[in-house]
């Protein structure tokens, strides 16, 4: 009954966001006369970055989405198989995995990529392919994931998370945000990991390139009820879908209706893609508050993988013996 209740409730409010909502919806303001985008929300989706393969069209109807999310449901309530790796790590029955659980950004989109048409991401340029050949070459030169830390992945490690962006998108699980306002900046805490960016809105002069950062360096303006972000200066470490050091990305948030914000955003890296290319997606409002994700403090993860195989290779040595 849970799972019909929660799709019914999601095509009926998906519909006036896929297709466009009314110019007539009247924000609620912050004392400065700008849009209010305070509280909680979450990117927490069905629908992919990238259009399917043997999908040609932008929308699905509601029934092909209401079936997409039964057979996702299923997916999370299936129990993994006791001893396999994936029951070890993650466990969708778990608390907080399951997103038929908790609120779900709803939209009938069949990708979020808007543009290209294709709801593709460009090819990769030769200048990219080369990057991501020689990050994998050193990585195996350090042998396998459990053979160094440097080898995991910087989610794995507590580093960093997709969630962060920018751009902003579904972490899998935990995928919350904390928006608050003053005259002058916004602050967009992130559950997974909690980082927080602070953005400027005060038109303050461009940091110098050498200025770089793991979320890179935002600053936003107001273009009339909209909210533009625009971020340079990443230092690489964390790259969007494999991108540069030389990524741009542009933001923008839009109060569509009282419980959803229509995000939208840009990517452009010469160095890795060959053209720019767009996505658009739902920030639906959840209830708060933001529980603290202490995820390094506890971490406890990577000293016992690695610890593990090490143990593994003692044991497979005195074997020989």
């Amino acid at each position: 009954m849970r799972v019909r209740a929660l799709v019914a409730a999601m095509i009926l409010a998906a519909i006036p966001i896929a297709r466009g909502q009314s110019p007539s919806y009247n924000p609620p303001r912050t004392p400065d006369g700008h849009p209010s985008f305070e509280g909680f929300w979450t990117n927490s989706t069905y629908t992919p970055l990238e259009r399917p393969d043997g999908v040609n069209k932008e929308f699905y109807t509601a029934a092909e989405f209401a079936d997409i999310v039964k057979r996702a449901e299923a997916r999370q309530a299936e129990q993994t198989e006791p001893g396999t790796v994936a029951d070890v790590h993650y466990d969708f029955s778990q608390f907080g995995l399951d997103r038929g659980q908790g609120t779900v950004a709803r939209n009938l989109r069949t990708s979020l990529i808007v543009d290209p048409p294709t709801g593709k991401i460009p090819p990769l340029t030769a200048e990219a392919q080369k990057r991501a050949a020689d990050r994998a070459a050193a990585r195996k030169a350090m042998g396998g994931p459990n053979d160094a830390v440097q080898n995991m992945g910087i989610g794995a490690r507590c580093l960093i998370m997709g969630g962060s962006g920018p751009p902003l998108m579904d972490a899998g699980y935990n995928a919350n945000y904390q928006i608050v306002q003053e005259p002058g900046h916004v602050m967009i805490l992130t559950e997974m990991i909690h980082d927080a960016r602070i953005v400027p809105l005060d038109g303050r002069p461009k940091v110098p390139a050498g200025i770089q950062q793991w979320m890179g360096v935002s600053s936003g303006r107001w273009e009339g009820d909209t909210l533009v972000i625009e971020t340079t200066n990443f230092n690489g470490k964390n790259p969007f879908r494999g991108a540069s050091e030389n990524l741009h990305v542009v933001e923008r948030f839009t109060r569509v209706a009282d419980d959803a914000i229509l995000y939208k955003f840009t990517v452009d890296d010469p160095s890795t893609w060959a053209t720019s290319w767009s996505a658009e997606e739902r920030l639906q409002k959840t209830d708060g508050p933001i529980f603290e994700h202490a995820c390094h403090e506890g971490n406890y993860g990577i000293a016992n993988t690695l610890a593990g195989a090490r143990a593994e290779e003692k044991a497979r040595s005195e074997e020989k013996k």
